[in-house]
C-alpha cells in the first residue's frame, strides 16, 4: 500500500484528544460516575491520554480500564500460530451504575465496537455506555455511531487509517493508505 497522507500529525492528535476530553467533561458534567475503558491495543493509549487531560482539567483522576475483544469477535480474527485465538485479557474498573465511555483508535465496519459492548455488559451492569473514537471512517455494517470524534475521514473500502502511537509505534500520527 502507497501512503496517500498525513491525517493527524502529533500536535493535530494531541488537539484531538484535548477536545474529546472537554467534550466528556462536558457532556456528563464532570467525571463524578464515569470511567474510561480502551479498546486493546491503541484505545487503551487513547484512554490513558484522555485520562490525564482529564485528570489536568479537573485536578482528580478518572478510573482507567482496558477491553480485549477476541472471545467477542464474529471472526475470531486475532489467532496465534496453532490457530487458537491470542487473549491478551481485560481489566476493567467497576461499570456497575457507572457511565462508560469505550475509547478506539478507529471506527470502521462497528463490529469490534459491538464485540466491546458485549466484553462490557459481562462485567456489569453499567448505567450509560458511551463512544470516542480517534478516527470514523465510515463504512458501518451494524448501527453503531460515535458520541466523540476526533475527526472524521470519509474513506473508500479500499484505503486503510493507520493510527500510530508512541506507546507502541515510537510516533504519533495518522496516515491513511492506498
Amino acid at each position: 500500500m502507497k501512503q496517500k497522507a498525513v491525517i493527524l500529525d502529533e500536535k493535530a492528535l494531541s488537539r484531538a484528544l484535548t477536545r474529546i476530553a472537554h467534550e466528556i467533561l462536558e457532556k456528563n458534567h464532570g467525571i463524578g460516575d464515569c470511567v474510561l475503558v480502551g479498546i486493546r491495543t491503541r484505545g487503551i493509549y487513547l484512554a490513558n491520554r484522555i485520562a490525564a487531560k482529564i485528570g489536568q482539567i479537573e485536578g482528580e483522576p478518572i478510573p482507567v480500564g482496558e477491553v480485549d475483544v477476541t472471545l467477542y469477535r464474529d471472526d475470531l480474527s486475532y489467532k496465534s500460530a496453532d490457530g487458537n485465538p491470542v487473549i491478551n485479557g481485560t481489566n476493567m474498573p467497576e461499570v456497575t451504575g457507572k457511565k462508560v465511555v469505550l475509547i478506539d483508535d478507529v471506527l470502521y465496519t462497528g463490529r469490534t465496537v459491538r464485540s466491546a459492548l458485549d466484553a462490557i455488559i459481562d462485567s456489569g451492569r453499567p448505567a450509560q455506555i458511551q463512544l470516542a473514537v480517534l478516527i470514523d471512517r465510515g463504512h458501518r455494517e451494524v448501527p453503531i455511531r460515535a458520541d466523540y470524534v476526533g475527526k472524521n475521514i470519509p474513506t473508500s473500502q479500499l484505503e486503510k487509517i493507520s493510527v500510530k502511537m508512541s506507546e507502541v509505534d515510537g510516533e504519533d500520527r495518522v496516515v491513511i493508505f492506498e
